[in-house]
């Protein structure tokens, strides 16, 4: 067991964080975890992109291959931004946010916290009015 859990830190490790869900589980943990049990490849990560692929391949020791491009694209680090003068105050992106990155009150403008950010891309549907934008995050 402890050889199981250790084996799912090291996965989660690997795994960018942005909890995004492409990989088709609910967060970068249960992903990690269910390549530990062997009920998910290494490929299914597209933030991670084919670097993290053969990462995630070298600790479960298979042979790696390309990250599943059908579930996303590899794209460099983003955070999201709201394009203030058209928010209207809904919430909807703060309950989208699996990372709580975004601030506000119903019916006042909302701001996404760029350190708490994982660029996700979650808040972007989740919005009525698109007013938000995904911007190249700060090196």
């Amino acid at each position: 067991m402890a050889i199981q859990i250790e084996r799912v830190e090291r996965l989660d490790r690997l795994l960018p964080q942005t909890q995004c869900g492409q990989c088709g589980y609910d967060g970068c943990r249960p992903y990690a975890e269910a390549m530990a049990r062997g009920a998910a490849g290494p490929d299914h990560c597209p933030p991670g992109g084919d670097a993290g692929a053969r990462a995630l391949a070298r600790v479960l020791g298979i042979a790696p291959r390309p990250y599943d491009r059908s579930r996303g694209e590899c794209k460099p680090p983003q955070v999201a931004v709201v394009v203030e003068a058209d928010c209207i105050g809904c919430t909807k992106c703060i309950q989208a946010c699996p990372v709580d990155a975004i601030v506000g009150a119903a019916k006042l403008m909302h701001v996404i916290l760029d350190p708490l950010c994982t660029g996700c891309e979650l808040c972007v549907p989740a919005c009525p009015v698109d007013c938000i934008v995904m911007e190249p995050a700060a090196q």
